[in-house]
């Protein structure tokens, strides 16, 4: 049996948000801190938890605390366990500091090797975002004391669950401007774009201007997920809220789904095994979509051709009756998300429309080859289309290109239909 866990981030996700979910989901904040504890650093900060509404949802919000000398030196008195010194501001620290720490820090195994990868892969982001070696990053928005506790508390609650394997929703990119300790910067920072440009995270636009993503939100799941994909098949048992800390238009909530790899009755477990060998290649795509009614006919053409050539891999119209009984189009283009702009930009050039709405929706799609066939009437392209891994590929499309033999149909004056049924013969014989 496989631990299974997912991260649905709606809207986005920080490390205060993962420690959130997982203390909602089941983790003691008890064995949290008195595990961190190891750190050697718990009279830098205060870990408390608070149930709080997040658009009617209730969550659980972990917050970090910082305290200053005086508040830290009356928790000194406190706790004999505690040797650090006390700072009014946490001290920025490097890479190496903070490894020391973890090591020393007397974590299971798992939640030892786990940090020390999401501290490794953030500092190989800030210092390629910075120009400068891992080591000499200097962490003081990521590094202070709350995302070291934010990231050692979440791999700690991962590995208290028994995680075996961890899954993400794609990422919203969120907008906007933060200030940050070198200035303003545009949202996402760069350092969540260098941590996403690292395993090609699907990223997408949830139409909020907020930072989302933070740079200790993203090196944890780009370190420890297995994949950015929709919920992987699963026997749900329980699901964890962590809030952020805005109120956003929809609830500022990562939710952590916590369940088993699906194992149920032999007759499905046997479909599923098949399914899952021979399953569609999923991937995210944009769907564009503008209503016009006030358009001449003849453009429609002109900006098919133009998305076409833009990458779109579909465009096609409808006809809907409109405002004032006017009859209008519904023009809608499917296209990939790297060139959304630019078919938006096409269509608001070319058409008179105000306003496009888009969606971003996953396709499963087949694999696909070109053959090319010999016929007595000269060559034909055939698209064949497959499912399932290289060593046991099923062929479930086969399908002559049309403009192929429509060429060979009208220079040698035969039917089209005897042409695509010579090329389809000659394909199977082979």
């Amino acid at each position: 049996m496989t631990k299974i866990a997912y991260l649905e981030c709606k809207t986005g996700i920080a490390g205060d948000m993962c420690l959130g979910a997982l203390v909602d989901i089941g983790v003691p904040l008890a064995y949290l801190i008195e595990k961190l504890k190891g750190l050697g650093i718990d009279s830098e900060y205060r870990l408390r938890e608070e149930k709080v509404k997040k658009n009617g949802q209730l969550a659980t919000k972990v917050f970090v605390d910082l305290l200053t000398e005086e508040e830290s030196s009356h928790q000194h008195n406190h706790d004999h366990h505690s040797h650090s010194h006390h700072h009014h501001h946490p001290p920025a620290r490097h890479l190496p500091e903070i490894e020391r720490l973890i090591q020393q820090a007397g974590l299971p195994p798992k939640a030892t090797d786990w940090s020390l990868q999401v501290f490794r892969q953030l500092a190989i982001a800030e210092g390629a975002v910075h120009g400068i070696e891992p080591e000499k990053v200097h962490f003081h928005e990521v590094g202070a004391t709350d995302a070291i506790v934010d990231i050692v508390g979440t791999c700690l609650g991962l590995d208290w669950l028994s995680i075996d394997e961890l899954y993400c929703s794609p990422l919203p990119t969120g907008g906007g401007i933060v200030k940050a300790a070198h200035g303003k910067l545009p949202v996402p920072v760069p350092a969540v774009l260098k941590l996403w440009e690292s395993r090609e995270v699907p990223v997408y636009n949830n139409g909020i201007e907020s930072e989302l993503v933070t740079p200790t939100g993203a090196a944890i799941v780009v370190t420890l997920a297995k994949d950015f994909i929709s919920p992987p098949p699963m026997k749900f048992h329980r699901v964890g809220l962590g809030a952020g800390t805005k109120d956003l238009l929809l609830p500022n909530l990562v939710r952590l789904w916590l369940g088993e790899s699906a194992v149920f009755s032999d007759s499905f477990n046997s479909s599923t095994q098949i399914s899952e060998s021979l399953s569609p290649t999923l991937e995210t795509i944009a769907v564009l979509e503008t209503q016009v009614d006030d358009l001449n006919p003849q453009a429609i053409g002109y900006i098919f051709d133009r998305l076409f050539e833009a990458g779109a891999v579909d465009v096609f119209t409808q006809g809907i009756g409109m405002k004032k009984s006017r009859p209008g189009i519904l023009l809608t283009v499917i296209c990939p998300m790297d060139v959304i702009s630019t078919c938006e930009g096409i269509i608001f050039r070319e058409t008179t429309t105000l306003g496009i709405r888009r969606l971003i929706q996953e396709r499963a799609i087949l694999d696909r080859r070109i053959d090319e066939v010999d016929t007595v009437y000269g060559k034909v392209r055939v698209k064949v289309a497959s499912i399932g891994r290289d060593n046991e590929k099923k062929i479930i499309n086969v399908q002559p290109e049309y403009e192929d033999c429509a060429r060979l149909a009208r220079e040698n004056s035969q039917p089209l239909r005897e042409i695509q049924q010579m090329v389809l013969h000659n394909w199977y014989s082979v």
